[in-house]
């Protein structure tokens, strides 16, 4: 089998860079990496585009990775027997019918509050379906709950150029999820204020997950960018087979 593509999909409040330390080394070993854009809108929506964009942009075997939302959006996704595995990095992995809301409901996470805009800046957005937002974080979110591992120059850059997720996005349940059926892996941030550790094993046990743990915060691929890789490398292993 030839050397799978990985895709690495990004989660809310982030973009593609939020994989470069990734990328730059998973290249450097050879790798084919893409980093789509994830849309942020909802995940009927935004699953569909990943998986055209793999659909269009791959051929051969792939390696789908997902942070956070991102997991929610790779789990969503209509996927070829092309993608191999799929990587989750202190990430949502869904049953049918669970969306974010309610699996962080009751956690203990930096978000489930009472007043939302305590810890969330809201704004409209042109074309918005009635009732529905768009949602930054507040820099202080940023700064203790978000990546409060990383250096203040690095926090200061993701509060400045956040991509805002809907409101919407964070209440639409799951489709059947597509890590039935597939190997799967999965990186646990065991500081990760945003996606408690409880709730990330839990849901990573339920997928029949390997797991790996770290000491690190919601976004362990940017702290602890060696632990997000030795999880794809295993994928990647596992299914060259």
């Amino acid at each position: 089998m030839s050397l799978p593509t990985i895709v690495l999909v990004h989660g809310a409040w982030a973009d593609g860079s939020s994989w470069d330390a990734v990328t730059s080394e998973l290249q450097g070993q050879g790798f084919t990496v893409l980093v789509p854009p994830n849309l942020l809108h909802g995940p009927a929506n935004d699953a569909a585009n990943i998986a055209s964009f793999i659909a269009q942009r791959t051929t051969g075997p792939v390696v789908l990775v997902g942070h956070s939302y991102g997991g929610f959006v790779i789990t969503n996704a209509e996927l070829t027997d092309d993608v191999k595995a799929l990587v989750y990095v202190d990430a949502f992995i869904p049953d049918e019918g669970e969306f974010v809301f309610q699996l962080l409901g009751g956690s203990g996470s930096a978000l489930d509050v009472p007043d939302p805009t305590t810890v969330l800046d809201l704004i409209a957005f042109p074309g918005a379906p009635e009732g529905d937002l768009e949602a930054f974080l507040k820099p202080d979110t940023v700064h203790t709950a978000f990546a409060q591992d990383l250096p203040e120059v690095d926090r200061l850059l993701i509060a400045a150029r956040q991509r805002p997720i809907t409101l919407s996005a964070n209440t639409a349940p799951s489709a059947a999820p597509s890590w039935k059926g597939r190997p799967s892996w999965a990186v646990v941030g065991t500081e990760d204020k945003v996606i408690p550790p409880a709730v990330l094993r839990s849901m990573a046990e339920r997928a029949g997950a390997t797991i790996t743990e770290v000491a690190a915060s919601h976004v362990s691929m940017v702290s602890h960018p060696e632990v997000a890789i030795a999880a794809i490398l295993a994928a990647v292993d596992a299914v060259s087979d």
